[in-house]
């Protein structure tokens, strides 16, 4: 069975103000991951912050995201364009963001506010691991929506066929009426493709974040919630990547070897390799036991 993706990505228009369904998924991401920091702190995740120093990270956390995302794209997949045009960097409203560079981001933002709360930055980094994964599925779906980052063609008569994005698609050049008709009749199925952004929506995003939030919700010691985090994207990435198509101007038709090996493989080995080792350092590491904030404790005790 396949399906004709025909979902407008802008959400909403005002005049000539267009919002689109990516940029909900983004602040609907930074709202959840919020609302959930919230929870741990509540929880006495991280003692001795309250909700203004969870305010302070989480601004921080975000310029990591938006920067570190934008930055990190430039440096892995279009180098060579930004060395011939440099002010790409800024043309963000052409898409390019890389999930790797703002990881980096976010531990460079979390590391800066560490420092100033003078705790462990590892500390920091298990309580904002579970904040993270349904960030990830909302931006997933947020490529969905706007028919970008799709995978390869199954060939197997089933998947989505996003003719607004498909150059085999479009050179077809049909209108609306003809398109319609061309998939009732199955004459589009050979250009159904694998959802990959869907397959890491439910990994990344909703796999992740229920191993992660029951994982998380008893203390762990210290690098474990990390290194669970590191090694399950790494793993799901990877494996998504091949079923996913690579980014053209990468390699040959986008591979760096082997004829299939990516840059987002790559990039998710280092991952992997360092969520083992955060978790067999864990075994010898210190547990952080909550401590509930003294407002809270208050309240409970009137209650």
């Amino acid at each position: 069975m396949t399906y004709l993706h025909q979902i407008d990505p802008i959400a909403l228009s005002l005049g000539p103000l267009k919002i689109h369904w990516y940029g909900v998924m983004y602040l609907l991401a930074f709202a959840t991951a919020w609302w959930l920091g919230r929870q741990r702190i509540r929880a006495g995740r991280l003692p001795g912050v309250d909700m203004n120093g969870l305010s302070d990270l989480a601004f921080y956390g975000m310029l990591g995201v938006v920067l570190g995302g934008r930055i990190g794209y430039i440096l892995f997949y279009s180098f060579g364009a930004f060395l011939d045009n440099p002010l790409m960097i800024f043309k963000v409203w052409e898409g390019g963001m890389s999930f790797h560079g703002g990881l980096l981001g976010v531990m460079l933002a979390a590391l800066w506010w560490t420092r100033k709360q003078k705790m462990h930055f590892f500390d920091t980094m298990d309580f904002v691991a579970p904040l993270v994964p349904a960030g990830l599925g909302f931006g997933r779906i947020g490529n969905f929506i706007g028919s970008e980052l799709w995978g390869k063609y199954t060939e197997a008569g089933w998947g989505v066929i996003f003719p607004s994005t498909d150059p085999n698609v479009l050179a077809l050049q049909l209108n609306p009426t003809q398109l319609q008709a061309a998939y009732a009749s199955g004459a589009l199925d050979r250009f159904a493709r694998h959802p990959s952004q869907l397959y890491q929506a439910l990994l990344e995003g909703l796999a992740m974040f229920c191993v992660l939030w029951w994982f998380s919700s008893k203390p762990r010691p210290r690098y474990a919630v990390s290194g669970m985090f590191a090694l399950l994207y790494g793993c799901f990435r990877f494996l998504v990547e091949f079923v996913r198509v690579p980014d053209a101007q990468m390699g040959d038709h986008g591979y760096l070897a082997f004829g299939w090996l990516t840059m987002g493989q790559v990039l998710s080995v280092p991952l992997v390799v360092l969520g083992l080792y955060w978790l067999w350092r864990s075994r010898r590491s210190p547990t952080l036991q909550p401590v509930i904030p003294a407002a809270d404790r208050t309240g409970k005790e009137n209650a």
